[in-house]
């Protein structure tokens, strides 16, 4: 099983990034995936969640209506475009799949905002 994310970057306030998290070793399609973060001294928080069909998502109230998670099945990827970014969306962004007794994680790609 891996989970690898692309992505991260430095990027000034108010920019954009998109996360690329790509899939491989178990069946994609029947995994809620999900985006977490964390940043230094702080717990890893939830971001987003997406259903396996990607039909729903559910969003943390610190980035509802900046960023956008998407998946595309056919080719095992899941997405988190972010907008309007801001410095306290600096952190370490993972990407996990959750299923019937399973739970995998990546390794992490770091998201720094800063002018």
């Amino acid at each position: 099983v891996q989970l690898v994310e692309s992505g991260g970057d430095l990027v000034q306030p108010g920019g954009s990034l998109t996360l690329s998290c790509a899939a491989s070793g178990f069946t994609f399609s029947s995994y809620v995936m999900s985006w977490y973060r964390q940043a230094p001294g702080k717990e890893r928080e939830l971001v987003v969640f997406i259903s396996d069909t990607g039909g729903n998502a559910v969003y943390a109230d610190s980035v509802k209506g900046r960023f956008a998670i998407s998946r595309n099945n056919a080719n095992n990827t899941v997405y988190l475009q972010m907008n309007s970014l801001k410095s306290e969306d600096t952190a370490v962004y993972f990407c996990s799949a959750r299923g019937v007794g399973a739970r995998f994680w990546g390794q992490g790609t770091q998201v720094t905002v800063s002018s």
